[in-house]
């Protein structure tokens, strides 16, 4: 029998004037290629992502240490919190492997991110749950015996349907939530697979920290939720979802524009020797990397880490805070 599924949601005026908002800020983005010529980039909104996609779970570890475990450093921490960890970066470091319309890969990525942690991990679970905020649950999942069905409805309605990918996926992202097909790990990876479908329709969505915008407003997603669980449709959850998506596509863009006005005003006012162009970067942006340094002026950033260690010694340049939230000073000669 010919599949009938459609998640029901009506498309607002604010939903169309956010797809259109957030396609500027896409095509922006795309012609700028800051993330792919930048995989330091790339790596810290990776980890900015799993940070913040485990902290909404209640994980306890801070983003220093959940950076120390994804560069394979040991930590003093709850076990599973450093094993919640290590899978999801398992499971975002193969998110371009995954086919979002594949409920195999659907289970794949789940045992991913549950592995060790989930007695039912990769598999639909046997039992009935709930969805909770905190300590109230503000919904009952679909009963178990349903789940299989509904998930392969979901997914053939995905394939098929002619919707704006944005909205797409925040459908799905509710759906999802909706139904909770797993015993537990179901916000990991429902976000998990937003971020995947959002990567198909333009790659760099697969290194943008969506879940730190969640993190942030993470009441706010949550009251989307009850809202729409109340209405028994997703218009108000697409809606919120899609201000999260322009929200942080425009920080982006605005550091992107920054970077270019920075690169802009060095080429054309840049001084003659090595060390004063270092210095006049450090003094426009003191949080500017040695990498970026090294691409603006055309040297190895072994050279460039060589030079600045020369300007500390001589006493013309200072660091200020840690080594990765940390600023440069310039100290003006005397």
């Amino acid at each position: 029998m010919e599949n009938q599924y459609e998640p029901p949601f009506h498309q607002t005026n604010t939903m169309t004037n956010l797809v259109i908002e957030i396609a500027d800020y896409a095509g922006q983005i795309g012609s700028h290629e800051n993330l792919s010529k930048h995989p330091e980039l790339r790596r810290e909104n990776r980890i900015r992502t799993i940070y913040s996609s485990l902290a909404i779970e209640q994980n306890t570890l801070s983003l220093e240490q959940v950076t120390d475990v994804i560069n394979g450093r040991h930590i003093i921490g709850p076990p599973e919190d450093i094993r919640e960890v290590q899978n999801a970066y398992q499971a975002y470091d193969h998110l371009n492997e995954l086919d979002p319309y594949s409920v195999r890969d659907l289970l794949k990525a789940h045992k991913w991110m549950t592995a060790e942690l989930v007695k039912e991990s990769g598999t639909f679970r046997s039992g009935n749950v709930g969805v909770f905020a905190g300590d109230q649950m503000i919904h009952a999942g679909t009963p178990a015996k349903l789940v299989p069905d509904l998930i392969k409805e979901l997914f053939i309605w995905m394939k098929n349907s002619g919707i704006h990918p944005l909205i797409k996926s925040c459908i799905f992202h509710y759906e999802f939530e909706f139904i909770h097909p797993f015993q537990d790990g179901n916000g990991r990876t429902g976000r998990l697979w937003h971020t995947l479908i959002l990567s198909k329709w333009k790659p760099f969505f697969a290194w943008v920290p969506i879940e730190n915008m969640i993190h942030e407003h993470q009441q706010e997603y949550y009251d989307a939720l009850q809202q729409a669980y109340s209405s028994g449709e997703s218009t108000v959850f697409v809606e919120f979802m899609l201000t999260m998506i322009r929200d942080i596509l425009s920080e982006i863009v605005t550091v992107q524009n920054k970077d270019t006005a920075t690169k802009t005003r060095y080429r054309n006012t840049a001084p003659q020797s090595t060390e004063d162009r270092i210095l006049h970067l450090l003094e426009d942006d003191p949080e500017m990397s040695s990498n970026d340094i090294a691409e603006l002026i055309g040297l190895s950033q072994r050279q460039i880490l060589r030079i600045m260690s020369k300007l500390k010694g001589e006493g013309k340049l200072m660091h200020e805070g840690s080594r990765k939230k940390g600023r440069w000073i310039c100290v003006p000669s005397r």
